[in-house]
């Protein structure tokens, strides 16, 4: 499934600066930002934003999803959810997230999804650590100066760059069977059998 599928630009956020107050007077940090996440996440998942932030906090205690190079993935899994939602919250001035690189975070990108689809799940959390994994990349995004921007580049860029993978079930088998080559027929020397 693409990352577009997952986002909408309504639950795209930009904070300009941390250090900024927010509409209630709030400074952005590691608690703010789960904050504001959960609260777009909840929207797209007709889930209680609490129960969200609550699940976000938890796999966060246990350790930090800020992978480094400025990016942080917060995730976790809902069992009243019923399929995968994602958020972004860009911080071009960056946050304190406990990053592993203990740098600052500037992209963060949530994903909930239900309990009894964990290999969707870690699929959906690949797919978004190779999209932000170029520099070039993470710097057009935090340019952007719309979450409607934002999101079309997200949708441009997965268009262009991030095909889904064919399907393969346990053996290594693709969808049309034989060995995955695309060559129905094709033994293991990948020539005629």
């Amino acid at each position: 499934m693409r990352l577009a599928e997952l986002l909408s630009p309504d639950r795209i956020a930009i904070r300009r600066s941390s250090s900024a107050p927010d509409s209630k007077g709030a400074k952005l940090d590691k608690p703010g930002a789960l904050h504001e996440l959960a609260s777009m996440l909840g929207r797209g998942t007709s889930t209680d934003a609490a129960e969200v932030e609550r699940v976000l906090a938890e796999r966060e205690a246990l350790q930090s999803t800020g992978i480094g190079e400025g990016v942080a993935i917060p995730h976790g899994a809902l069992s009243d959810v019923s399929s995968q939602c994602a958020a972004l919250l860009l911080v071009p001035d960056g946050l304190d997230f406990s990053s592993i690189d203990e740098r600052a975070v500037h992209i963060l990108f949530a994903v909930v999804g239900p309990k009894k689809a964990t290999g969707e799940h870690l699929r959906t959390l690949a797919r978004v650590s190779r999209l932000l994994k170029s520099a070039e990349f993470r710097g057009k995004l935090l340019s952007q100066e719309s979450s409607a921007a934002a999101f079309d580049l997200i949708a441009t860029e997965e268009s262009n760059t991030l095909a889904p993978a064919p399907y393969r079930d346990a053996s290594g088998q693709g969808a049309g069977g034989g060995n995955g080559s695309g060559n129905a027929g094709d033994g293991e020397r990948g020539g005629k059998t």
